[in-house]
């Protein structure tokens, strides 16, 4: 029995829906908005969040409201289909072609939520895994110009963190040699899969091959292998190239012109359930590992990773450390690495 086919027959019955709009300010001076989605039925209530990146995307469908046809009588596979063949952005079109797959995933996880709790059963029950203690790094840009500040400061308060970072060939040499001394990066991500937007980062071949040289125990994310040159830098060092942003399937693992060892599942890139826990039998059958990625989710989306981390890769270098070490002088008393998994008694929530 694959993974999906032990939740999809879960009876669903939904009355109706409620959105609810979060937002936080960052210190670049950015405003992150998301959309929680209350999916309600049953006497009990699901939820799940839409990361969509654009505001004006998340604004829109939080004054346009709960227009969608989703109350009836469902199982978790039916209304995923139902899902799948409506429009989810009638406010106005996504700005980017990947954002109906985040929306996508709020109303599936939310469905899912909804249906355990329905049935008095947790996801770990359901799926028969043991949560395990989840292994996290903290993910950040250097800084422009680039510093050692955002790892410095966050070790002066947690000295056991550990880091991936965006790589751009600005780095100086005492930056990176910085870096090297302080033994605590995990991941250098070079942003190489990204195209026509405000993280685009340029492709430099020599700067990847010093990188890969340098932190010899890094796993080297999303470098631009279309790039002939950049590709023959890093041809020593592919069994450590690993892969996110193209990442919505299988057939994209696949696609890559270098096959992983390890690769990166953010569960709102699949859009689907079905789509993401078809990814997690294909790692395991194929003995290639997994970890987990965050898109800045501001409520109940960022517990929700971490619980499928717990499941399914709870060892690995997982990019979805709570709230709070995004600050450059995090607060005392964060929750450590690996972070315990406390789930609910029922649903796909962890405790809060």
């Amino acid at each position: 029995m694959s993974t999906y086919e032990r939740i999809a027959d879960l009876p669903l019955e939904i009355d109706g829906y409620a959105l609810e709009g979060l937002s936080k300010t960052v210190s670049s001076g950015f405003e992150r908005r998301t959309t929680v989605v209350h999916l309600q039925g049953g006497g009990e209530e699901g939820l799940g969040e839409d990361v969509t990146y654009d505001a004006d995307n998340q604004i829109d469908q939080q004054v346009h409201g709960p227009v969608l046809p989703l109350a009836g009588g469902w199982t978790v596979a039916s209304f995923s289909e139902h899902l799948g063949g409506l429009d989810t952005f009638p406010a106005g079109p996504p700005k980017m072609p990947v954002f109906p797959n985040y929306r996508r995933w709020a109303f599936e996880s939310a469905a899912l939520d909804l249906a355990l709790r329905q049935a008095g059963r947790s996801l770990a029950e359901v799926l028969e895994r043991d949560p395990r203690p989840v292994t996290f790094v903290v993910s950040s840009r250097m800084g422009e110009p680039p510093t050692l500040d955002p790892v410095t400061r966050r070790l002066a308060a947690y000295p056991d963190l550990r880091f991936k970072l965006d790589g751009t060939p600005d780095w100086s040499d005492e930056l990176i040699a910085g870096l090297v001394e302080t033994g605590a990066v995990d991941s250098i991500d070079f942003k190489g899969a990204y195209k026509g937007t405000v993280v685009d980062v340029e492709t430099d071949p020599a700067f990847y091959a010093r990188i890969a040289e340098t932190f010899p125990g890094a796993w080297l994310e999303d470098p631009d292998l279309e790039d002939e040159a950049a590709r023959e830098a890093l041809e020593p060092y592919e069994d450590r190239i690993t892969w996110d942003a193209p990442i919505h399937s299988i057939d994209d693992i696949l696609a890559q012109r270098v096959l992983p060892r390890t690769v990166n599942l953010k569960p709102s890139r699949f859009g689907s359930i079905e789509a993401l826990f078809a990814a997690y039998d294909f790692c395991e059958e194929r003995g290639m590992g997994a970890y987990g990625g965050g898109q800045y989710e501001l409520g109940v989306g960022r517990g929700q990773i971490q619980y499928l981390a717990a499941l399914f890769h709870p060892d690995a270098p997982n990019d979805i450390a709570p709230a709070g070490y995004d600050a450059l002088d995090p607060e005392p008393g964060l929750p450590a690495s690996p972070l315990e998994p406390e789930i609910d008694a029922t649903g796909f929530r962890r405790r809060t």
